[in-house]
């Protein structure tokens, strides 16, 4: 089989790392999540972990339910509906863009990557995995 026909079915997909950074003044930070964005699906999600041993040992003093409901915030964006507050009525390419503009919070996107996939919702479980777990 040549590389050309591996690729039949498979689409192109962006994904950006959720990092932790508990205390933004010393920039330490580790992968808490993972966003996945396909355009030719119109699908956006995020599949998130949050290792609090990791998070206590930055910062003992971590909001941890803090923490946690901002990546559940980033899940409920993605998900789209009541979930997604005011980004409701945005497609995915829009709540995917929303979610990667830098800030200076506790949960930070990462930069923005690329590869192709036949499932992008296998994928968003595969890089969970792989980069975060």
């Amino acid at each position: 089989m040549s590389g050309r026909e591996g690729q039949v079915g498979r689409v192109v997909y962006e994904y950006a790392l959720l990092r932790v950074v508990p205390r933004v003044e010393r920039g330490e930070c580790f992968n808490a999540g993972v966003l996945v964005y396909c355009r030719a699906r119109s699908f956006v999600a995020a599949r998130t972990h949050l290792d609090e041993t990791k998070l206590r040992a930055l910062d003992p003093g971590a909001d941890v339910a803090g923490v946690l409901a901002a990546l559940r915030a980033v899940e409920g964006v993605c998900a789209g509906g009541a979930e997604a507050g005011q980004a409701a009525g945005d497609d995915a390419g829009r709540r995917f863009r929303w979610l990667i503009a830098p800030r200076s919070t506790v949960v930070q996107p990462g930069p923005v990557h690329t590869g192709l996939t036949a499932d992008p919702v296998a994928e968003a479980g595969r890089l969970l995995d792989l980069l975060v777990k």
